[in-house]
């Protein structure tokens, strides 16, 4: 160890200044609402956790002592026999050895213990334990001991377990072992078990939400175990101490109706929120969805200085908030309500997690928000467009991460993008009204000229894993006839579009006998057909709008596929084939009307009386009917 110097002695000095200086600055925040002493007792609590706590090190330091002055095994037997009679002196210690030797038989895993057995020691251990749970229930092994009793219990024992220990829940939710028996009694406990603990916990969340062990027993019930109604009542629990007091007074109002009748009000609401929620972030709880929902509330009051005052305490955290509901709300808030500077901030801290923002059922619309309401396009194309790049096949081969890319070329498209969905995103992007000044259109447009390259180029190379894949095959189908992607193509573009055209034809070339052939795959069909066809269909006007501006699908590609994969000598294999059979439909009724389908429908005439006339195989008798 280094010696002791004066410069030494001065930053150990200054440390021990510094780390009450932050308790108080702790308590100060916590003496702002008088809900923090509804429980004028939680210090003795406090104690009789650390009591016990204090028990185990000293039983063990004497145990360490002894060991330096003991030799050879002799001293060890010495040793663990003082440490077991320091145990059996302690508060019910006899009995709970007792407790631990039957547990001991009951814990065994491999052979499995037989039922009939198991529920024997359980009897033993229930008339052992049921007037010493209070001794139980803070020790680290003793703990367990109970544990297992709920998991084994039937459910009228664990109701019993669940009144005995009334009056000490905030006990267990705050103590290091007994955090793991409480998630056990909500985790196989009732309805009305459940509400028992989270009722004695009323009050007490906020604080619990601070405290390194309670936090997570409060995710868990907010998260696995209340109902929505009790979700929504430990939300307004902090909002502040009135809102936890007199409950049931506000039950049915919103934050908005309550802020709305007071400034007074909105300001002290506001204040207990954002208090909670630095506390709450410097503990490291920002992932816990309960905390998300109580941001979700409390952006929903914020002015624009205390927006920027989140984004601050946020931003290098802003990952942990997009995988729930509730957090990706307040992330895309936060964005929308977000200046330049701030949105640079929150983008460079997302840039690292790119691929599972993007795959999230939540986090893609964090990043479709980024797409809509960034003006700085360069930006988001340097922070995105090495991820995009790197991951574009497992992207558009996933049901969430194809939605983002989806967007810079068809929009919120109905297909895509649900009703709420839509709903949700044109909110944010009205909330974005006074920090964005760029036109969508212009936007959108800027982001897909940019973004063109790399679809181009992942697709040239990743088609034979796109195509197999359902939701990849639905996705090159759209972007191969989106005539606002093609739009963007230059002439370099233009011939990479039409290389891929022709990879995607010859991918469908060999004997469609054969159970390998990718015409197999339902989706294989729908995908052809949109290629063959030469426009989109309208389903509200029945017709099909042919393409503005792609001249290389419909009949071009039509001819080429049918020049190519199919001629006279495999055509009515095609046919007779189930699933091949609607791409013949298809080039029939495409080809009929075109001077480039005279081989076609030449060759198509020659065996009309050879096509299967099962009845089974819809196309075959489809194209039957269109030849007549």
């Amino acid at each position: 160890m280094a010696p002791t110097t004066k410069k030494n002695s001065k930053r150990a000095a200054s440390q021990k200044e510094t780390k009450p200086a932050k308790k108080a600055r702790i308590s100060v925040d916590s003496s702002e609402d008088e809900l923090d002493n509804i429980n004028s007792s939680d210090d003795d609590l406090d104690d009789i956790v650390s009591s016990d706590d204090e028990d185990n090190e000293e039983a063990e330091k004497g145990v360490a002592e002894d060991a330096v002055k003991g030799e050879g095994s002799d001293n060890h037997t010495e040793q663990r026999k003082l440490l077991k009679e320091r145990k059996l002196q302690r508060r019910s210690g006899s009995e709970i050895q007792q407790i631990k030797n039957v547990w001991e038989k009951l814990r065994v895993k491999n052979p499995p213990i037989p039922k009939a057995i198991r529920e024997k020691l359980c009897n033993e251990i229930w008339e052992l334990s049921k007037e010493h749970f209070s001794d139980l229930i803070l020790k680290h092994d003793a703990s367990r001991i109970v544990q297992t009793l709920i998991k084994y219990s039937s459910k009228e024992r664990r109701e019993e377990i669940v009144n005995a220990l009334k009056g000490k829940y905030y006990v267990l939710a705050t103590s290091s072992y007994g955090k793991y028996l409480l998630v056990k009694l909500l985790h196989y406990g009732t309805k009305n078990s459940r509400k028992v603990i989270i009722d004695e916990l009323h009050g007490n969340l906020r604080k619990l939400m601070r405290h390194k062990e309670g936090a997570y027993v409060v995710e868990d019930l907010y998260v696995l175990y209340a109902t929505n109604e009790q979700r929504h009542q430990m939300i307004r629990e902090f909002w502040g101490s009135e809102y936890a007091v007199f409950r049931n007074d506000h039950k049915d109002l919103t934050i908005e109706e309550v802020c709305s009748s007071s400034v007074e009000k909105r300001n002290i609401i506001s204040k207990n929120l954002l208090g909670t929620i630095n506390a709450s972030v410097e503990k490291g709880s920002t992932g816990f969805q309960i905390l998300h929902a109580a941001m979700k509330e409390f952006v929903k009051i914020a002015d624009a200085s205390q927006i920027s005052e989140m984004i601050e305490i946020l931003h290098e955290q802003f990952a942990e908030l997009v995988h729930t509901p509730e957090g990706a709300d307040v992330a895309c808030t936060l964005i929308s309500k977000a200046s330049a500077k701030e949105r640079k901030l929150i983008l460079r801290s997302l840039k690292d997690h790119a691929d599972k923002l993007i795959t999230n059922e939540h986090g893609n619309m964090v990043f479709i928000n980024i797409l809509m309401v960034v003006d700085d396009t360069v930006l988001v194309y340097k922070t995105f467009g090495g991820a995009v790049k790197e991951g574009f096949v497992d992207f558009v081969t996933d049901k969430y991460g194809r939605r983002p890319l989806i967007y810079m070329f068809m929009g919120l498209n109905g297909k895509f993008f649900s009703p709420n969905i839509k709903k949700d995103l044109e909110r944010y992007m009205e909330m974005s009204s006074k920090t964005s000044k760029k036109d969508p259109v212009v936007r959108k447009q800027e982001l897909l000229s940019k973004f063109t390259n790399i679809y181009l180029n992942a697709v040239g190379k990743g088609y034979a894993t796109i195509i197999p894949n359902n939701f990849g095959s639905q996705f090159l189908s759209e972007l191969l006839t989106s005539d606002d992607f093609y739009s963007q193509l230059d002439e370099a573009n233009v011939a990479k579009f039409e290389e891929i055209l022709k990879s995607v034809t010859v991918y469908f070339k060999g004997d469609v006998t054969e159970a390998k052939h990718p015409i197999h795959e339902v989706f294989s069909t729908r995908f052809l057909k949109s290629l063959i066809s030469g426009g989109r269909w309208n389903n509200k006007e029945k017709k099909l709008v042919p393409f503005e501006h792609i001249k290389e699908l419909g009949v071009p590609f039509a001819t080429k596929f049918y020049d190519e994969i199919i001629d006279s000598t495999n055509l009515l294999v095609w046919i007779n084939e189930k699933d091949s059979s609607f791409t013949i439909v298809a080039l029939y009724e495409t080809l009929s009307g075109a001077k480039e389908g005279k081989q076609f429908l030449k060759d198509l005439k020659a065996i009309k009386e050879q096509i299967d006339s099962d009845q089974s195989n819809k196309g075959a008798q489809l194209l039957l009917k269109l030849m007549k």
